[in-house]
């Protein structure tokens, strides 16, 4: 924990005196509650099941496409925490499907649904494919089992939104706006609450996870220099979506206070610290090719080959936000942790076209980027989205 915190130019955890204000209230709730942890074997998903299984709850169950990964993450509670009194159980599956929906109609019944589930990645729209995936699992995945939480009388629905909803620029985190949209709606039936936090440090598939694969292979790191973010820990993200989803009133949204304990810091300067923790020097190469060549001789010198360029990649945020001028906050009821209050916004007619335009495209089994695109537009006016025509996987 105090290695990712130096790593990411931080000496001291966001939410300590949250948390600590609140634990004993956090405890009581949490183990007298059920839970359903949905996608709860990534990054956010295992950190948000931990700070759950270590207040002791009355019932904890975790549903996952990714099955190592659930393995992993019940390895990982066994040898932290042990055991609870409670029932825990994970289970193996794509909550698209009708194996899930059995499962929930077997039982279905828990206080608190959390879904962490969520294409994250920029370069997940680059082909219409995948995009269709990311619009499946990001909006018709939480609407669905939105209703089927209705159904079971779920005290709290909670999901995670990001910072790139904000005025979107990617379809990734319009995607996710056009979920908060589907949210409102639904709000007026179930109590929800969301988060929109900054990258989470060494999150499985995010570029700093990709440098400790980098180093394992060995082979050159690879990172923007013109690219800054606020990075939170994987504890500090769990901390931050059990907050919202247990004291969260109707629509709220939580959001880590922008202070001096968050500052941005580039990938590139994140990379040097990697490294020299590491024992390595960086050596900063001119090309790919050479930072190929050189990661075969330089590791034995206690040199690394980098390669640091400037981002020209479609969907690249070039700053960070959590909220707009437009939004109404609550700075004063938490230390560290902002509050965004909404109403229940929302066009009807909207959302229905967009269910329906969605559902007539994949019926014909053929749509174009461009159609998604167009879509996505009329949900949202001012979405600046620009086609740079790169893609993060035209890179090394």
């Amino acid at each position: 924990m105090n290695s990712i915190l130096s790593l990411i130019g931080r000496n001291k955890e966001l939410f300590t005196e949250d948390i600590s204000s609140n634990n004993n209230k956090l405890k009581s709730i949490v183990s007298l509650s059920s839970f359903l942890v949905i996608g709860g074997a990534g990054s956010i998903g295992q950190a948000v099941t931990k700070e759950i299984f270590k207040r002791n709850p009355n019932k904890l169950h975790v549903v996952d496409i990714s099955e190592n990964n659930m393995v992993e993450l019940v390895r990982d509670i066994r040898s932290s925490f042990g055991y609870i009194d409670g029932d825990f159980q994970t289970f193996a599956l794509d909550i698209g499907s009708i194996e899930y929906d059995a499962f929930i109609k077997n039982d279905g019944k828990y206080d608190y649904v959390l879904n962490l589930s969520a294409l994250k990645h920029v370069r997940s729209e680059k082909d219409p494919f995948t995009l269709m995936r990311m619009i499946d699992v990001n909006i018709f995945n939480t609407d669905k089992t939105l209703q089927q939480s209705i159904d079971n009388g779920t005290k709290k629905y909670f999901c995670v939104s990001t910072d790139k909803a904000a005025n979107p620029v990617n379809m990734m985190g319009a995607s996710k706006r056009i979920m908060e949209m589907f949210l409102m709606r639904k709000s007026l039936q179930l109590n929800i609450s969301t988060a929109r936090f900054a990258n989470v440090a060494f999150s499985d598939g995010s570029l700093l996870h990709g440098f400790n694969q980098r180093i394992e292979k060995r082979q050159p790191i690879v990172a923007p220099n013109d690219i800054k973010r606020y990075f939170v820990t994987p504890k500090e993200s769990g901390e931050l979506c059990l907050m919202s989803c247990i004291f969260g009133e109707n629509r709220d949204i939580f959001f880590p206070k922008l202070s001096e304990d968050l500052h941005l810091i580039s990938f590139a300067d994140i990379a040097v610290k990697y490294l020299e923790a590491k024992g390595f020097e960086p050596y900063l190469c001119k090309d790919e090719d050479e930072a190929r060549e050189l990661a075969k001789t330089l590791p034995q010198e206690g040199k690394w080959p980098c390669l640091f360029t400037s981002s020209d990649t479609t969907g690249e945020k070039d700053f960070e936000e959590f909220f707009t001028d437009s939004e109404t906050l609550d700075m004063n009821r938490f230390e560290n942790l902002g509050v965004i209050k909404n109403e229940a916004n929302f066009n009807d007619d909207l959302l229905n076209n967009f269910e329906s335009t969605i559902t007539g495209l994949k019926e014909k089994r053929e749509w174009s980027k461009e159609q998604i695109v167009e879509l996505f537009f009329k949900m949202i006016p001012d979405f600046g989205h620009k086609e740079t025509g790169k893609y993060l996987d035209g890179k090394m």
